[in-house]
């Protein structure tokens, strides 16, 4: 159980630093890595011209039956949305006063043989609970 835990956690840092990557050669400015309040957590809050994001990483492996990004349903949306105001209330994204918000979700599947394919949803949902 250990090693799967582990496996896992490397795997999804693997598919956090790919997104951050990914969106750095996008304009985007990483803000934040793994932000948490409380139980909650925000794999990456990013800013760019356009707003504030608040991404949530979705990483697999090949062979997976559904794609990565049907994970974030609604009860994930609504904790993501929730840390989201923790962040914007803390003061730590005092610089981003103002600026619009977007709810984005970031996929990372990796093949056996090593190499990966990502995609991007921007605004993927708007948080109008939680």
């Amino acid at each position: 159980m250990e090693d799967n835990t582990h496996y896992r956690h490397e795997i999804g840092t693997a598919g956090e630093d790919i997104a951050c990557n990914w969106l750095s050669k996008r304009g985007h400015i990483i803000l934040e890595r793994n932000y948490r309040w409380s139980h909650l957590e925000i794999d990456i809050i990013s800013i760019d011209a356009a707003g504030i994001h608040f991404v949530e990483v979705k990483t697999r492996k090949s062979g997976i039956q559904a794609p990565p990004q049907d994970n974030v349903d609604w009860r994930k949306q609504a904790r993501i949305a929730k840390a989201a105001s923790m962040y914007l209330k803390s003061g730590r994204g005092r610089e981003i006063a103002g600026r619009e918000c977007f709810f984005d979700v970031f996929t990372v599947i990796f093949s056996a043989s090593g190499t990966y394919e990502t995609e991007w949803f921007p605004q993927a949902y708007l948080p109008i609970f939680y």
